[in-house]
């Protein structure tokens, strides 16, 4: 591909995009843990910013650092999901979960307490809290998702959806995905919510989210896990 004006060179770029690549890398370390490294997920951002670096296109009107930065955050998500961290047998478990949070829900009319999900898996508390934590991995909002609702567009189109300040497409089909997620936040506990505007609007990592609250970092990712949870329990039927 052609492009009009020339970015600076590649091994340039790399050095400009490390700080870059290493708040991705920290932000996101604790989903491919003890697998994956830090290491392993730098090398990944540094691949994602190569792929950037290579399919640019500036006719776009998108500016090149906030391409840069979708692919480098979606190639370490890609890294981590490739390896399949997750057990077939935690997979299936929360599957279970979010259909039985569904059921409960449609049962009682509002989102089930902690204790009541728990019940109704035939699990202690402690025994919920220990499946939530083993459900790194699980996420929510990211391109798989966009791709599953809008199955017409490819992988390049919808990191151009999301990068574009101009794109009236884009303002369409996020402003639908917005409004349906802002709908299912009503049904999350107030701590959830705030655990997931620290951790996805203010960019915490987990560790910080959980020092803000005064909580271990253990305890913050069984809430947000469980916000996740929730939400795709809600949004599946939305």
């Amino acid at each position: 591909m052609t492009k009009t004006f020339a970015l600076p060179p590649l091994e340039k770029l790399i050095e400009e995009f490390l700080p870059t690549i290493n708040y991705y890398a920290n932000r996101y370390a604790f989903l491919g843990q003890p697998v994956l490294s830090k290491e392993d997920l730098v090398s990944a951002g540094v691949i994602g910013l190569i792929e950037a670096y290579k399919r640019y296109d500036p006719s776009k009107k998108v500016k090149f650092r906030t391409y840069a930065e979708i692919r480098i955050k979606g190639a370490i998500l890609d890294e981590i999901r490739k390896l399949d961290i997750i057990p077939r047998s935690v997979r299936d478990k929360a599957n279970e979960l979010e259909e039985t949070i569904r059921e409960l829900y449609n049962k009682k009319g509002e989102m089930p307490e902690t204790e009541e999900i728990a019940e109704a898996l035939g699990l202690s508390v402690d025994e919920y809290y220990k499946l939530l934590e083993n459900l790194k991995g699980i996420q929510f909002v990211d391109l798989e998702n966009l791709k599953q609702h809008y199955p017409d567009y490819d992988e390049d189109v919808l990191v151009n959806l999301v990068a574009s300040n101009e794109d009236v497409e884009r303002d369409y089909i996020l402003k639908d995905l917005v409004e349906r997620l802002e709908r299912a936040l009503e049904y999350l506990s107030e701590k959830e919510r705030l655990v997931l505007a620290l951790y996805y609007h203010e960019g915490l990592t987990m560790k910080e989210v959980a020092k803000v609250l005064g909580y271990t970092e253990s305890r913050i990712s069984q809430i947000h896990n469980q916000a996740i949870m929730k939400l795709r329990a809600i949004l599946k039927q939305d």
